[in-house]
């Protein structure tokens, strides 16, 4: 029998939800964004917001090209979240296009949330994701709607075995099926005619664009940027106080299964907004964490201010604070130390010595299992001690 895809379902595009049997869940979200928003409102100063801002923003970043299978540099992400946060960086990284890119695109979806969305401005989103104009090796189309005429699979198998998960509306069909998605985003923004919950708006946002996958690649990527720009519109600030992609990243096979379950059903998307609700709670509470880490991380290097700490000593102390509570998994050596600045062991030594004796390091282990933390309490020292 053929599959009956979501898009061909009689009730399509009008995808609803139940109200009541999501009441709990819904609020449940909402208590924790509270709790976000509300430690953000309180960290106050300049420079601690921006750290939470950074830590999130490159974390945003490096999830939303994991789940697509894409590896990025997290010293070149921070280098240019950083940049574009307008905080000066002693050593700034490389700049990579395909960072850029990413970065330009999740920066316009968040501090532009007040602008129309339509055509042209997702087609450059789409560019932006592919300045070489290929992905990978392959050339791919840029800059427009997908116009091949084979069909828009996902497929997983070696060739010849191949199993589909989902096929797309024909290209022919994109350009009318997107101006109905457009419209429908116009009409339920908050103030707006149809406005409706926004945590629910922006799962139902994602899901109804990935099931038109409007481009020939570069779809989830967009896809997550119109969540930021749905939960911007929520909140009515530009602030990027949510790791979403991050948690859609840790779940990633389940986050493919519930897309996929929702495309294969009916337009009653009620189990996927339940789904990306409770994702968007527990995505909530980790930015809970990452804010007060990164007022945490603030304070330290205001504390260890002046300490006059070469470039590899700082590098590797942002490495050690980035990695968070509990650290590098075994603490910090001498011989990752040294790989990690590119320095001799001996010199390492000497480096994680001095950063002990100016207070930024504590140590457990003697000699060859001599172990580095960070001077924070609980942020690694305690686990090592009781083991």
């Amino acid at each position: 029998m053929a599959q009956t895809w979501l898009w061909r379902h009689p009730e399509w595009p009008r995808l609803h939800y139940d109200v009541a049997a999501l009441a709990v869940e819904l609020s449940s979200a909402r208590r924790e964004q509270g709790k976000v928003i509300g430690l953000y409102r309180a960290v106050g100063l300049a420079a601690d917001a921006a750290e939470a801002q950074r830590a999130i923003w490159t974390e945003e970043a490096l999830a939303t090209a994991a789940i697509e299978g894409e590896k990025l540099d997290l010293g070149t992400v921070r280098s240019s979240v950083m940049r574009r946060l307008g905080v000066d960086e002693e050593n700034p990284g490389r700049i990579d296009r395909h960072v850029e890119g990413l970065l330009d695109v999740m920066q316009d979806a968040t501090t532009a949330y007040r602008r129309k969305l339509d055509r042209d401005r997702l087609e450059r989103w789409q560019s932006a994701l592919f300045p070489g104009g290929t992905a990978g090796l392959h050339r791919i189309a840029v800059g427009r709607y997908r116009d091949h005429g084979d069909p828009m699979q996902i497929v997983s198998g070696a060739i010849g075995r191949e199993k589909v998960h989902y096929e797309a509306p024909p290209s022919k069909a994109v350009d009318r099926e997107m101006k109905r998605f457009l419209a429908w985003w116009e009409a339920t923004r908050p103030g707006h005619a149809r406005a409706m919950d926004g945590i629910a708006r922006a799962a139902i946002a994602h899901l109804w664009f990935e099931t038109i996958h409007p481009f020939e690649d570069g779809n989830g990527r967009v896809g997550r940027a119109l969540v930021d720009m749905a939960l911007a519109q929520d909140l009515d600030g530009p602030q990027r106080i949510y790791s979403v992609s991050r948690r859609l990243m840790a779940v990633r096979r389940r986050y493919y299964g519930e897309l996929n379950a929702a495309q294969r059903g009916a337009a009653d998307v009620t189990a996927w907004v339940a789904f990306f609700a409770g994702q968007f709670r527990l995505a909530c509470i980790t930015s809970q964490g990452v804010i007060e880490g990164a007022l945490e991380k603030s304070r330290f290097w205001a504390a260890h201010a002046g300490r006059g700490l070469n470039e590899r000593q700082r590098k590797v102390m942002q490495r050690l604070l980035d990695a968070g509570k509990g650290g590098f998994e075994g603490g910090m050596s001498a011989e990752k130390y040294a790989h990690l600045a590119g320095v001799s062991k001996s010199t390492a030594t000497r480096d994680l010595g001095a950063l002990q004796q100016a207070g930024l390091l504590v140590t457990t282990g003697q000699m060859k299992g001599t172990r580095y933390w960070v001077n924070l309490p609980g942020w690694g020292l305690r686990l090592a001690a009781a083991r």
